[in-house]
């Protein structure tokens, strides 16, 4: 699918979003499933690994002033308890990164943009009907590995305006078109959909864009790697580097 043909299925959905947002329908609401977030639990795990190493660091000084310098006592080893105590309550409760905002997004680095973008998304998932959280983990992993594909893709280049008009702003504008329609009537049919479905099949087509832009960056390093074993191949076959 081309990035124009993207821009219209985008287009029409919104549009319809925005019509079912105007009617006043009085229909019940949408289930409403909210799985865990697999980089929430990472988070977790990296607060958890950072209690363990600083309190490993405080029992490993202690260690070292108690043979090297002087016995730490029943008062030293109080001290200790308390320093451990209150690292681990201070790394516990320390507040998470700051959320990322419509605004910020468009103001993102292409490189930091696919983080960024996975950061709001992650965000939005308690506004998201239980089918589409799980596109929007998907989502999340293609736009992880396209964040390790785009540390050698400039701005300015044609790939690099791509993938930022479909990450940074149609995908956000997107989630944010449905979240505008009032809940009870985003089970509401219109025009044959429901503007949950319409939410469905639009996460669907751009993770779809995002697989194939990143497959084409793929295909892009595949081409350079084998361009590359051919000219050494031609020029060192007779074995003569010159």
């Amino acid at each position: 699918m081309t990035s124009h043909e993207t821009d219209q299925a985008l287009s029409s959905a919104r549009n319809t979003l925005d019509r079912v947002r105007l009617q006043s329908f009085d229909t019940l609401p949408g289930t409403r499933a909210v799985s865990r977030r697999p980089r929430q639990r990472r988070s977790v795990a990296k607060r958890v690994a950072a209690i363990g190493v600083a309190n490993a660091a405080i029992l490993f000084a202690a260690a070292i002033i108690g043979i090297a310098i002087m016995p730490i006592g029943l008062f030293g080893a109080l001290a200790v308890l308390m320093m451990m105590a209150a690292v681990t309550l201070a790394i516990a409760f320390a507040p998470g990164p700051r959320p990322v905002t419509h605004e910020k997004l468009a103001r993102s680095d292409l490189k930091a943009l696919p983080m960024q973008t996975t950061r709001w998304l992650d965000a939005q998932r308690p506004a998201l009907p239980a089918p589409a959280v799980q596109i929007a983990d998907r989502i999340g992993l293609r736009l992880d590995t396209l964040g390790k594909q785009l540390q050698t893709v400039g701005d300015e280049t044609p790939a690099g305006a791509d993938i930022r008009r479909l990450v940074g702003e149609q995908l956000p504008d997107f989630v944010r078109d449905y979240q505008r329609v009032p809940p009870e009537l985003r089970a509401t049919e219109r025009n044959g959909k429901t503007p949950d479905r319409q939410l469905i099949e639009g996460l669907e087509l751009i993770e779809r864009e995002i697989g194939q832009m990143s497959e084409e960056l793929a295909r892009g390093d595949l081409d350079s790697l084998e361009t590359r074993g051919r000219f050494l191949e031609m020029k060192y076959k007779d074995g003569d580097p010159a």
